[in-house]
């Protein structure tokens, strides 16, 4: 059994972090399906910037919109819709085999308007509607204006993938934000299970922090944040505020392994993978990343639900001087600018592409 199979009977979706049209046409992402688990596809600015620009799998559609798009924007998501109509279309059997669980794919709302929460709000629902697919999760990152944003998105029944969250803090106002939505829901009539996962980004911990902690602790922080929040995941999960919920049909937002892609090369290229094995939970993986699993990784015991190990860890980190608090928060303004940055030069690699084809 390969060890991408070993690790989905664990009980962890396996999700691919990356999408191209060539890969869709040539069946790739068929074979990831059938051979190597995978069971959903996350997708970001970068991703589609390099997917774009790299060759001209595009060039036909964009010859054909853009020249009937308002904007750049409108016809990058023209685009990305595309592509992602056809792999939420690969997925669907296993969504439907799923109750909707798994299954699914994702698209984000423009990072320009991260701080504005009503133009988030109606991008949201604008990108919902146009996906035509119910496998499909708008992103929407988890910061202070995106808060009531997400909260607003699933009031009004939107499959959100909340993004950006660094820190156990930052996932737990997330979960609140989606539990006050649902809640919501149930006090209007509305059906509560909107489902909604929310994605904590983890290798981006260690490459903060390199050159200033003892060796001993080189590599370590990303996988100890995601054994605390899988911690406060699995606690969420059991309160009475949650049973509650689940008992008036709401579902459970899923907790999802963003970032694990190794960063330091001296380090094993499964690190992300091996060390956040966990149930009822989600890893998704670069390319790469799944490949070398898939070829070499091992599957361990699963993540402690007590998150003793990931706090001591973490004492550690603070004895040798990083403050996490002010790290988490960093490391979000961060997300955000490089976000911002990734999808300017999108915008701007798409714009030149619409002008060299028109030409």
């Amino acid at each position: 059994m390969k060890p991408t199979e070993q690790l989905h009977q664990l009980g962890q979706s396996l999700w691919l972090d990356n999408i191209t049209r060539t890969m869709l046409g040539d069946g790739t992402l068929r074979r990831y399906i059938d051979e190597l688990s995978v069971t959903g596809l996350t997708s970001n600015p970068t991703i589609f910037d390099k997917a774009i620009s790299g060759g001209d799998a595009y060039d036909e559609q964009i010859a054909e919109a853009g020249p009937n798009s308002a904007t750049t924007e409108d016809l990058f998501f023209e685009l990305a819709l595309a592509d992602l109509r056809d792999a939420a279309d690969l997925f669907g059997s296993v969504h439907a085999r799923t109750d909707r669980v798994d299954g699914w794919v994702s698209l984000e709302v423009s990072p320009l308007i991260a701080d504005d929460t009503a133009a988030t709000i109606a991008q949201a629902a604008k990108l919902h509607e146009q996906a035509e697919r119910d496998n499909l999760y708008v992103k929407i990152p988890g910061t202070e204006a995106g808060l009531p944003a997400i909260e607003e998105s699933i009031f009004a029944g939107i499959p959100i993938n909340v993004t950006l969250l660094f820190s156990t803090e930052q996932y737990l106002a997330a979960a609140d934000a989606y539990t006050r939505g649902v809640e919501r829901r149930i006090e209007a009539g509305l059906n509560p299970a909107v489902p909604s996962v929310a994605s904590i980004f983890l290798s981006r911990w260690d490459v903060a922090v390199a050159g200033q902690v003892p060796e001993e602790l080189h590599n370590r922080l990303g996988v100890a944040v995601g054994g605390q929040a899988y911690c406060a995941y699995r606690r969420l999960l059991g309160s009475q505020r949650q049973q509650r919920l689940f008992n008036e049909g709401a579902r459970p937002q899923r907790l999802l392994f963003a970032s694990t892609g190794t960063k330091d090369p001296e380090a094993s290229d499964t690190l992300y993978i091996e060390g956040l094995a966990a149930p009822f939970t989600i890893n998704t993986m670069p390319e790469p990343t799944l490949l070398a699993f898939a070829d070499h990784g091992e599957v361990g015991e699963p993540l402690p639900t007590d998150g003793v190990a990931a706090e001591e860890t973490l004492a550690e980190f603070a004895a040798a001087g990083i403050d996490l608090d002010a790290l988490a928060a960093r490391l979000q303004d961060e997300g955000k600018q490089s976000f911002d940055k990734s999808w300017k030069d999108l915008l701007g690699s798409l714009e030149s592409e619409r002008e060299q084809l028109a030409r």
